[in-house]
């Protein structure tokens, strides 16, 4: 196993990929490096004397300045680089033309064709609350459904329960209507009754015409103040019609083409640009090169690394739209007095991520080097296949609840210090390092450290693409398999 990594030629730090005592000699470039300090695993090891505000550059592209003078063998850390970025930038367009190389195989999955057309790979029957008032009945039916049926026939019987629908203006507003209604159709979905108060500003009667041409058959909408006696009993009946009928649906051999994947890191560290980030890469190139689709979103950790992106973008309309998706995103933390720049978290820098730009760098990977054919404002659908950029926030569950809302069957959550959280769709943990997913095997789902130990990355996306086959399939994640599925709405406005 390689212990230093320098990952580009352009490189002026390398990574340690086993933890490096002070003293220690290490070969990089044909050269003998002295280490001057201790340097955990997955942190930064200078390659050259820096001097105060030199250009620090990993990936192939700096990741921020030194802030002081730093001599060669130095542990590079938050300490001495800090970030380059500050406000809104003008970007140019340069068309990169990117092309996938990448034979289709034409694999299956076992999925449900819905009358629609549309393809779910998990078969549930979902209770969704209009407003949170009513969080309290949505628990108690799902409750009451599972004990009296065991889940026997569908896949999961679940409760969503959030905290809005009701005092919410403007744009606040509107998100809670489209993540709901993305959700209502959802093909994930075999049944779904819908419960609202009666007073809430999410009024039930607007929000059913909002879903628009919903499978009214699968779909049954409940208003609890118009009921008379006990809303819960009349819930009931309601659901052991729906799931009656959901229980019937089976699988069958659907196209790999109809798969649509969201992919997401979350507790990153040093490793999540070398091993699990790529291994979504080549996974992402793979699916869209069977037909298939991908969405990445997380737009603040986009920042230092867009214009690589904006460059793969189809045509100049798409990139003018990035360049939105960026600048919008970067003005609402600037109306609010804050940096742009300063996202990495404790956690993110105790794992070796010392900037926004590393982090940034390492997260775009995920998304591999097929060209941008969509870009998607938050809470709306997907309409094209291929790779799509979505409008959200980096935040774990808001970011990964608008990616099943897009229309993703699965999240894709890499991650080098581990969580266990899981959204409304099947959310798949990829560990950057083996010993979180020694640590952690009821989080982690599949492990990437493998790949800077003794397996090639063509073989490790080989048995990766075998396991989300399975998953499309009907494979339980660990979420899953606990239980955490949970969703949350962006929230940018006031509560009245």
């Amino acid at each position: 196993m390689t212990e230093i990594l320098k990952i580009n030629l352009a490189d002026n730090v390398a990574v340690a990929i086993t933890a490096q005592k002070a003293g220690a000699r290490i070969q990089v470039d044909g050269r003998e490096i002295v280490l001057l300090a201790d340097v955990p695993a997955g942190h930064k090891i200078a390659l050259k004397d820096f001097s105060e505000g030199e250009n620090v550059i990993k990936y192939g592209y700096p990741i921020g300045h030194a802030t002081k003078a730093v001599p060669c063998g130095e542990w590079m850390n938050e300490n001495n680089i800090k970030t380059n970025l500050a406000g809104l930038l003008d970007y140019t367009y340069s068309p990169v033309n990117p092309t996938l190389d990448i034979l289709n195989e034409q694999r299956t999955f076992k999925g449900y064709r819905r009358p629609n057309g549309e393809v779910g790979i998990r078969n549930e029957v979902w209770i969704i609350p209009t407003v949170g008032c009513v969080n309290g009945i949505v628990n108690q039916l799902a409750e009451r459904l599972r004990e009296e049926t065991k889940s026997e026939g569908v896949d999961a019987i679940v409760a969503f329960p959030h905290n809005y629908g009701c005092s919410q203006l403007g744009d606040d507003h509107e998100n809670t209507k489209k993540i709901l209604r993305d959700m209502v159709l959802h093909p994930n979905a075999g049944a779904v009754l819908v419960v609202g108060l009666g007073c809430e500003n999410n009024q039930p009667d607007v929000f059913e015409q909002f879903c628009g041409d919903y499978n009214k058959d699968r779909v049954r909408f409940m208003v609890s103040q118009k009921i008379e006696g006990d809303e819960v009993e009349y819930g009931m009946k309601l659901l052991r019609e729906l799931y009656n009928k959901a229980k019937q649906d089976s699988r069958e051999e659907v196209p790999l083409s109809e798969l649509r994947v969201g992919l997401k890191c979350g507790g990153s560290d040093g490793f999540s640009g070398i091993t699990a980030n790529p291994l979504l890469g080549v996974f992402s190139d793979y699916l869209i090169a069977q037909g298939g689709t991908t969405i990445l979103t997380e737009v603040p950790e986009m920042f230092g690394a867009e214009t690589i992106l904006m460059n793969r973008c189809e045509n100049e309309g798409l990139f003018r739209q990035t360049v939105s998706l960026i600048n919008d995103f970067k003005e609402y933390f600037l109306s609010h007095g804050e940096p742009v720049g300063e996202n990495p978290s404790p956690g993110n820098k105790a794992g070796g991520i010392s900037t926004l730009e590393e982090k940034a760098l390492g997260c775009t990977q995920k998304c591999g080097k097929a060209p941008v054919v969509g870009v998607l404002p938050y809470g709306e659908r997907l309409q094209v296949k291929g790779l799509s950029l979505l409008s959200a926030p980096g935040n774990d569950l808001v970011a990964s609840t608008a990616l099943a809302s897009a229309g993703c069957h699965m999240v894709l959550f890499t991650t080098g210090r581990g969580t266990p959280f899981g959204t409304y769709v099947p959310t798949m943990k990829i560990s950057t390092n083996s010993t979180l997913a020694a640590n952690k095997p009821t989080w982690i789902d599949f492990n990437a450290g493998t790949i800077v130990e003794n397996e090639s990355m063509e073989d490790a996306c080989r048995r990766f693409i075998d396991y989300v086959i399975s998953v499309a399939s009907g494979e339980w994640v660990n979420n899953e398999k606990k239980g955490y599925r949970e969703i949350a709405i962006f929230k940018t406005g006031v509560t009245l």
